[in-house]
């Protein structure tokens, strides 16, 4: 089967839906470390749609942060809010899959899941004509 490059960007637009329903999920459970991965592979995934609609290459999730801080935030295309919510939940994954004793708690994570919602929006928004 063959693929192109609005399949990629439309695949990766859904991981990045999915990964926010996991976490809502997550959150109901009361799974704060997993939903802090889930918000992260959400954003994840929307910058990786962007990237396949501009051709931007980026391998690793150090290199993608910054490019996207690069591309998008330096830009103006988002806010700098926005970036500083990218580097928080890069953070949080990075504790909560990393670290050990790391447990967030609801008062940690519960607002960032409406703000990674604005975020894949935004990225939405940047993609769409």
């Amino acid at each position: 089967m063959s693929y192109n490059k609005q399949d990629l960007i439309d695949y990766r637009l859904e991981k990045a839906r999915q990964s926010l329903a996991e976490a809502n999920a997550m959150a109901d459970l009361k799974y704060w470390d997993t939903v802090s991965n889930r918000l992260y592979y959400a954003c994840f995934y929307a910058i990786t749609a962007y990237w396949a609609q501009t051709g931007i290459r980026a391998i690793t999730h150090k290199g993608i942060k910054s490019a996207f801080h690069k591309e998008l935030i330096k830009s103006g295309l988002m806010s700098k809010d926005l970036g500083k919510l990218y580097g928080d939940l890069f953070n949080k994954r990075q504790e909560a899959d990393y670290k050990d004793f790391a447990n967030f708690e609801a008062s940690n994570i519960q607002p960032l899941i409406q703000e990674a919602v604005i975020f894949v929006d935004k990225i939405e928004q940047i993609i769409s004509p």
